[in-house]
């Protein structure tokens, strides 16, 4: 039986999710347009809100095109978490880690953008 449109987005959003997640080990391997950059986005900022630095960080892609896609998505969201109102970054934080942020959370995700511009390219 066919499932309706938005429970079937649901199911992908909520798998999308867990992947993020930095206290998890996963493995992501989708065709084109699945959402794959979206997710190690996503997991990478995780990884960075749970106190990774940025330099022990490494990102393998399979071309320069979509290292930079990756880098530039990171780099905009960080940019927006530095500057926007306090209840949007609640909401923020909310949607990509699916735990309420805490105070610390979110002057950390405002820290964040001059952290990783600080670190050294490698």
């Amino acid at each position: 039986m066919n499932q309706p449109v938005t429970t079937v987005i649901e199911q992908a959003s909520a798998v999308q999710r867990r992947a993020a997640d930095a206290r998890a080990s996963v493995w992501v391997d989708a065709s084109a347009g699945t959402g794959k950059t979206t997710v190690l986005t996503n997991r990478v900022l995780s990884l960075l809100l749970n106190g990774t630095p940025p330099a022990r960080i490494l990102c393998l892609t399979f071309t320069k095109a979509a290292a930079a896609e990756m880098a530039n998505r990171i780099a905009a969201r960080l940019q927006e978490w530095a500057a926007m109102p306090d209840g949007q970054l609640h909401k923020n934080l909310l949607a990509l880690t699916n735990a309420q942020p805490s105070e610390d959370r979110r002057r950390m995700a405002r820290r964040l953008f001059a952290r990783v511009l600080d670190t050294p390219a490698a």
